[in-house]
């Protein structure tokens, strides 16, 4: 009977318009095979250092344990009926040693150690990965950040024009989340890159005295950090890999959001990078759709609502889970393609930014000076006290958006109303003169990315004996 042939995978529009190659490298069929052969060598390595195994068998088993002898179509004709893939990669291997004893492949683990050292494996690189984009973000950023250090634009609160700033320090808020979340990948990375190996209920009983010994000498030999508590059912560390990935494109959909919303029409301030028929319309011809934005806004959609499946997976009960552990199959690779994708498309997009830095200038003056009000106010705290302040300038902003008059002569007005004209040489008028520490917030966060000497460790680094196709 021949086995079923697995159904193709659903199509993917967003794969298709922009996916990561090197996270899809890291999490296709081939790297996940790899990973878990590679677990297989380095648990045989490992046990022939402490003795369990002779240096013969663990050799005969490096040289078995290699994707090209695994016959795909069996192996996953197995995994239907076992509902696991490694019982059959253990049977394929065992087929190409020499004769002797039965057993020798896989001894004193189980099937979850095998797949989630892989992982380990996986999701280390995947993290060392993410850090090189996060770098090379970085770098383009904090050149945008010093560039526009004193580009003056209105910070906007609740959608409306607040008080001036600068368009670098708009953007170094960007910068300083991404330096954060370099450093929170570094200190994750311990954390995630865990060897498993406790066997069946987690006792690692069936390793006998060598349990401890060959756990660490596994663990040294795939460049995975040791750890005598089992985490079969802990999955925090997992969850935290998807919650990095989350945040990582969520703050890239920040960006992307504000790009949509300043270069609309009636704002007009900052443009996607263009090129002919870039985010062209099907009907209409004058279009310029800000496509990179909002792909990395579905992104950002799509990986918050993976990053919740995980939450479930830390439902598993007792030593072993019954179902929770399968949701990470689906939902990791996705959420770490996702990632990468977000970070990859915001570089194209950092890299080609177009700004008008003109227009931003005469947004400024484009609601009669309203967004000068609270420094008007400010001005005016010091002699006649903060609340007497705020109600004379919200008096005059209001007669600027029922008459049409600058904020300025309106604020003479009322002043002169209240016999308080002798202040008013006091009021700053331009916003130039009102940008705080604007520019020290862009100084400052650009120097600190600079400077940062937090990285990831390197990805894991197996003897070349033991990763080798």
């Amino acid at each position: 009977m021949n086995p079923p042939v697995p159904p193709s995978e659903p199509f993917s529009l967003t794969s298709r318009l922009a996916a990561d190659p090197e996270q899809c490298a890291l999490f296709c069929e081939d790297a996940a095979l790899n990973s878990w052969l590679a677990a297989e060598r380095a648990l045989a390595r490992a046990q022939a250092e402490a003795g369990v195994l002779t240096h013969a068998e663990a050799d005969a088993i490096r040289d078995a344990a290699r994707l090209h002898h695994i016959d795909r179509e069996e192996l996953w004709c197995t995994a239907r009926t076992v509902g696991y893939p490694i019982l059959g990669l253990v049977r394929q291997i065992s087929r190409q040693l020499p004769p002797g004893p039965d057993g020798r492949v896989h001894y004193g683990a189980t099937t979850q150690d095998i797949m989630d050292t892989g992982l380990a494996l996986q999701m280390v690189c995947s993290l060392a990965a993410l850090e090189r984009r996060i770098a090379e973000l970085g770098d383009v950023l904090a050149d945008r950040v010093t560039e526009h250090a004193s580009t003056v634009m209105a910070a906007r609160t609740h959608g409306q024009q607040a008080v001036p700033t600068t368009f670098g320090a708009t953007l170094a808020t960007l910068l300083a989340q991404f330096t954060r979340h370099r450093q929170r990948l570094a200190e994750a990375a311990p954390r995630i890159g865990v060897i498993s190996l406790s066997g069946a209920g987690g006792t690692a009983a069936a390793l006998g005295p060598h349990a401890a010994a060959v756990r660490s000498g596994m663990a040294r030999l795939l460049g995975l950090h040791d750890t005598a508590t089992p985490w079969h059912v802990a999955r925090d560390g997992v969850a935290e890999f998807g919650w990095l990935c989350s945040l990582l494109t969520a703050t890239c959909a920040r960006l992307a959001r504000n790009i949509v919303d300043l270069s609309r029409t009636e704002i007009a301030e900052v443009f996607e990078p263009y090129s002919d028929h870039r985010g062209a319309s099907s009907t209409m011809p004058q279009k310029v759709n800000p496509i990179t934005s909002e792909s990395i806004i579905g992104l950002s959609g799509t990986a918050g609502a993976l990053t919740s499946a995980l939450l479930r997976a830390q439902e598993a009960g007792h030593e072993r889970a019954a179902g929770e552990w399968h949701t990470e199959w689906r939902v990791l690779p996705e959420l770490a393609v996702t990632a990468g994708t977000a970070l990859t498309e915001t570089i194209v997009l950092l890299r080609g930014l177009r700004i008008d830095a003109r227009r931003m200038r005469a947004n400024l003056d484009s609601d009669g000076g309203l967004v000068m009000a609270e420094s008007h106010m400010i001005t005016l705290a010091g002699p006649v006290g903060r609340e007497r302040a705020h109600d004379l300038v919200h008096e005059a902003a209001t007669r600027t958006r029922t008459t049409g008059t600058h904020l300025t002569q309106t604020l003479r007005d009322v002043l002169t109303e209240h016999h308080l004209d002798t202040l008013l040489p006091g009021l700053h008028t331009q916003p130039e003169d009102y940008l705080g520490q604007a520019h020290r917030t862009a100084e400052t966060t650009t120097r600190l990315w600079r400077t940062q000497t937090a990285s990831l460790p390197e990805p894991p680094t197996p003897l070349a004996h033991l990763v080798a196709n």
